[in-house]
């Protein structure tokens, strides 16, 4: 039987390749979507008619816990195991300090932090009956090293760093293992709104001169996913270009 994977934000960008690197390795995919619902579903056709896995495109709020044990419970029923959950579900925002609203607040810490959480909470269960899995979360270089301008989007994603870290301690005697992999610059569609200058500046800036691709990511992911990192488990990869070292 085939393995199971679970991607939350699985509809664009990272998490498309995500969905497609899985799919490729030879994992059933549930691809989670919150507004992206013609994105996903028409990724999911092109997946199961390019791969020969199974793929289906589930609404998914992470913010929600039963929304988050939705599409969970779904994997489980339809294929009997979770074996992979990838939390790539995430918004950003950059904002002076001074002016983050508790609604912005609210929301970064809510979709990037607690999303993380909620999924894991219902995941870590299966896979702790299965006696297997792997958890792998997306965290950003700035929940690293922090970013001017990003305080809440930083915080957040630090925040997903030391969950990585506490969990994968906690559920490594069950043969769990739980990774985080932090992009550097990733050319996505949070990117649209930067001019070709500042884009032009940030490849300068990061030492392997260019921009990252969201199937580099997914490589990374697929790879921490894989029986190839069995011994592997608590580490945070940087995916970065040699942005942050």
């Amino acid at each position: 039987m085939l393995n199971t994977a679970v991607v939350t934000g699985g509809a664009k960008g990272i998490g498309a390749a995500i969905s497609v690197a899985l799919a490729k390795a030879g994992y059933n995919v549930i691809m989670g979507y919150k507004t992206s619902r013609e994105r996903a579903e028409e990724l999911a056709k092109v997946i199961i008619s390019g791969y020969g896995v199974s793929c289906e495109a589930i609404y998914c709020d992470v913010t929600d816990p039963e929304s988050a044990r939705n599409i969970v419970d779904i994997a489980a029923k339809k294929y009997g195991s979770v074996d992979i959950l990838v939390n790539n579900a995430g918004v950003a925002q950059q904002k002076l300090f001074t002016d983050i609203t508790d609604d912005d607040w609210n929301r970064m810490i809510g979709v990037n932090l607690t999303g993380v959480f909620n999924t894991c909470r219902v995941a870590s269960k299966y896979m702790v009956g299965q006696k297997s899995g792997s958890i792998v979360n997306i965290s950003s270089m700035w929940g690293q090293v922090g970013a001017s301008c990003e305080v809440h989007y930083s915080a957040a994603k630090a925040g997903v760093i030391g969950l990585t870290k506490a969990l994968a301690k906690e559920l490594a005697p069950s043969g769990v293992r739980v990774n985080c992999v932090c992009p550097g610059v990733v050319m996505t569609d949070m990117m649209k709104d930067f001019s070709e200058e500042t884009l032009r500046e940030l490849s300068e800036e990061t030492p392997l001169g260019k921009l990252g691709t969201p199937k580099e990511i997914a490589d990374a992911v697929a790879f921490l996913c894989s029986d190839r990192a069995s011994f592997i488990t608590g580490q945070i990869l940087g995916v970065n270009g040699g942005f942050v070292i």
